[in-house]
């Protein structure tokens, strides 16, 4: 007994003497490997406050710049451990986890397809000069200010002041038209006046009352004014103009005054704007017989 139990004394000091021996012969790369990986561990932190800096110019969302900043920091640390690995001499680790993290990777890219196809399409509209947040846009059946843009969606203000939230890769698989592209918007009124109108007159009248109304027509020649049809009850016409704008507000609310602009010019012309009238014509002669009262008849009987 005694003698089994100084061999597996030995055997035990005899390996704590080999693993001593090679942490001894081991020291100087550790520490190197140590101080590898601190140093990247402040480069990263060093990297990501200048990645950040450096993106918030190009880029309004914060939340785009510090995801970059953390991904170049992350980046930065994986860059150490693996020149760690390689100077402690642990290549067959090294392959482990390279391969370890090209399996998780591919399960997490699976479980989260939705979820980075819009995380790649926030980065694209991100980049996009032309969507920027205050932008008037209509997409996706759905109008209204652009209020924020992150990596997992896309938020709208409409008119009415309900906030729309549209997932990033719906945004950029469909078609968007984007008013603050452009610094000036036209403008198109239907309407139509009576039979009886001068039409002369009235497409004269209606240039002209645009023009005063709208500092931006110069001229009363600068209203398109075209008769499209003989309506119903009515000759229609259309109206066209240009406005300073950059949004579907404001178009609703230019829209909206030279209709009442137009209503009043109308109304001190005498011109009707006349709405649909249905006339029933009887043909055949009604007559009307005298009779007597229902309490006539029942004294009768």
């Amino acid at each position: 007994m005694k003698l089994q139990f100084q061999t597996a004394l030995d055997g035990l000091i005899e390996k704590l003497e080999n693993w001593f021996t090679a942490i001894v012969q081991m020291l100087p790369n550790l520490l190197i490997a140590i101080l590898v990986l601190v140093t990247a561990y402040f480069t990263a932190k060093f990297v990501k406050k200048i990645v950040t800096k450096l993106v918030s110019k190009k880029i309004e969302q914060d939340s785009i710049s510090n995801i970059i900043g953390k991904v170049s920091a992350i980046a930065v640390v994986v860059a150490g451990l693996l020149l760690a690995l390689g100077i402690l001499d642990l290549s067959k680790t090294l392959s482990s986890l390279l391969a370890g993290a090209g399996v998780v990777g591919l399960a997490i890219g699976l479980a989260l397809q939705g979820t980075l196809s819009n995380t790649f399409a926030g980065l694209v509209l991100s980049f996009k000069q032309k969507i920027e947040i205050g932008n008037w846009v209509e997409t996706n059946g759905f109008s209204g200010e652009v209020m924020d843009i992150n990596l997992k969606d896309f938020t709208i203000k409409e008119a009415d002041n309900n906030m729309v939230i549209i997932p990033n890769k719906t945004i950029l698989e469909n078609p968007m038209k984007n008013y603050s592209l452009t610094t000036k918007m036209r403008v198109m009124l239907e309407c139509g006046v009576g039979y009886e109108s001068d039409l002369e007159h009235v497409e004269q009248l209606t240039k002209q009352t645009i023009a005063n109304v709208f500092s931006q027509v110069k001229e009363a020649n600068e209203v398109e004014f075209y008769y499209t049809e003989f309506g119903g009850s009515s000759i229609n016409y259309l109206c066209r103009f240009w406005i300073d704008a950059d949004s579907a507000l404001e178009k609703l609310r230019a829209k909206s005054t030279a209709i009442i602009e137009i209503k009043k010019a109308y109304d001190k012309e005498n011109i009707n704007i006349p709405f649909p009238i249905r006339t029933l014509q009887f043909d055949n002669e009604l007559s009307l017989q005298k009779s007597g009262s229902p309490q006539e008849e029942f004294s009768k009987n």
